[in-house]
């Protein structure tokens, strides 16, 4: 297991496109897409990543074989908060482990909480990705540009890419998800069985544990009826004991016809 996580139509403004490449070419591009202002001074833009053909990047969550994203604002001005909106991603079959993630073009939504509202905004974004074809490699990208859009109106590329999102739990028909914590020789045990109708045909779990320290393995499932069960190891990756906020926990289910996203557990 520990093995596992090694195996790692919008209007553009002129921003200045950031690009990754090396002796095979350049095999993907970001550019900051301004969009609109809310009535709260909140701006809604997005980052669009477009991978060269048969490249694939990661989910927020990627799985085994995987390298997770990070963002890095940091010299970004008149910025207090952002907050990213993830459409529904691909699951892919990745040397025989399980990967999540995006192929051609994704558009990352973004929601920028000024420190002064009706300012610019000057992003200044560092962002590491792993991209993969028949090798993978990690890319950074620098992605610069100033959000100053007057426009109340939604970007319909940015909208449509918030609608991409997986459905809530109200949305879906779930009735919430019980869960139990077992320990184990290398950390923790879950079990989790989500009360919602099914996805699809093929149905597929990704728990997130709301801990950047705790490692999540891919989870195997089974449905019976209306419930879904789905379970998976707990493993801190830094030193320390091991603990687990049952209402951070995350439930994505990835179907073959929709996808939903469960919030927190109780104990079974």
């Amino acid at each position: 297991m520990i093995k596992n996580l090694l195996c790692a139509t919008a209007l553009m403004i002129p921003f200045t496109p950031a690009h990754a490449a090396d002796p095979i070419g350049t095999v993907v591009t970001a550019k900051l897409v301004d969009g609109w202002q809310q009535a709260d001074g909140t701006r809604i833009s997005a980052i669009q990543l477009t991978l060269a053909p048969e490249w694939k990047t990661y989910w927020r969550a990627p799985g085994d074989a995987g390298i997770p994203p990070d963002f890095n604002w940091r010299g970004s001005r008149n910025l207090r908060d952002v907050s990213i909106s993830w459409p529904t991603p691909k699951v892919f079959d990745q040397s025989g482990m399980r990967s999540v993630g995006y192929y051609n073009q994704v558009m990352l939504p973004l929601a920028v909480s000024p420190k002064q509202a009706g300012k610019p905004v000057d992003i200044n974004l560092t962002l590491e990705i792993g991209v993969c074809k028949d090798i993978c490699i990690p890319e950074t990208l620098s992605i610069k540009g100033t959000l100053n859009s007057q426009s109340r109106t939604p970007l319909p590329a940015i909208a449509a890419a918030l609608a991409e999102q997986p459905y809530s739990a109200a949305e879906a028909g779930a009735k919430g998800v019980t869960c139990s914590l077992r320990p184990t020789k290398e950390g923790l045990k879950i079990t989790a069985n989500l009360n919602l109708p099914s996805t699809g045909k093929t149905e597929h779990v990704v728990i997130e544990a709301g801990n950047p320290d705790v490692w999540v393995s891919e989870a195997t499932t089974r449905r019976s009826g209306n419930t879904l069960t789905a379970e998976a190891e707990l493993i801190r990756s830094a030193k320390g004991p091991l603990s687990v906020d049952r209402s951070a926990l995350r439930f994505t289910v990835l179907g073959s016809s929709l996808a939903v996203d469960l919030r927190g557990c109780t104990p079974d």
